[in-house]
């Protein structure tokens, strides 16, 4: 399962970020331009938070099976001191959790505020930090403190 799931969730961020970035980029249109809150943003909104949700599942099923994390957890004292495994035992699962919370938060308020400009400001600020935590805490291909591959194949 984890030969399957680890290329599954490195290709669903993709999806991730696609939506997010669309999102984002709806909300902050919206609100300078000052168009209303349109059905199809709404959509999107929506959308984007399930997939986020999604990707979030199969992290944390990756998390429970995963030999990083379990080498993490046995070893602690030791692993605490390994960037790598320091990394995905302990800071890529707290930050993408705050990440999910912040838009999934966000999403909720955005359903609540009643006019069309809050509706998008709300969403460009949540979504925003959500967008921006996820990005630092991705391990790319070009970061030198952890790095993987950009696409990884089944």
């Amino acid at each position: 399962m984890y030969q399957i799931l680890l290329p599954l969730h490195g290709l669903f961020r993709w999806l991730v970020l696609i939506f997010l970035i669309i999102a984002v980029f709806r909300a902050y249109r919206g609100r300078f331009k000052k168009i209303p809150f349109l059905s199809i943003d709404h959509t999107i909104r929506i959308i984007t938070v399930k997939v986020v949700q999604i990707q979030f599942c199969i992290g944390i099923v990756l998390y429970t099976i995963s030999p990083l994390v379990r080498y993490f957890l046995h070893n602690f004292n030791e692993a605490v001191h390994l960037r790598e495994i320091r990394f995905f035992g302990m800071e890529h699962i707290t930050m993408m959790s705050i990440a999910v919370a912040v838009i999934t938060i966000g999403s909720d308020k955005v359903s609540k505020a009643t006019d069309d400009q809050q509706k998008y400001k709300v969403m460009a600020i949540w979504f925003t930090v959500g967008l921006l935590l996820i990005l630092t805490s991705i391990p790319w291909s070009f970061s030198p403190l952890t790095s993987r591959p950009n696409f990884r194949m089944f």
